[in-house]
């Protein structure tokens, strides 16, 4: 029987980000940039939840949230995940206040 991995501070930082609509945002602007596409063929609002979650193991290359806890690697493209997240966020904030 193989033991399965508990989640620690990570795993829960992880689900509550794939939860935030503004994270979600983020993706969906972030893959229209990557792939030059505009707003009309990928729209605000397109990842979901699990699109957050599928993306965020791919790229940690986990195969659950529960790892990052357990992986060092994982763990450190996470925290940068979620840097680049934040700073896109603060930018966004300063970008609407000026609006």
């Amino acid at each position: 029987m193989t033991q399965q991995l508990k989640g620690g501070h990570f795993a829960r930082q992880a689900a509550m980000l794939c939860q935030d609509a503004e994270f979600r945002l983020y993706l969906d602007r972030r893959r229209r940039y990557e792939l030059g596409m505009s707003e009309t063929a990928l729209p605000d609002g397109t990842h979901n939840t699990q699109d957050a979650r599928d993306w965020l193991i791919a790229v940690c290359d986990v195969e659950s949230r529960a790892m990052l806890d357990h992986d060092i690697e994982a763990s450190r493209t996470f925290r940068k995940i979620r840097n680049h997240f934040n700073r896109w966020r603060a930018k966004e904030a300063r970008r609407n206040a000026g609006a």
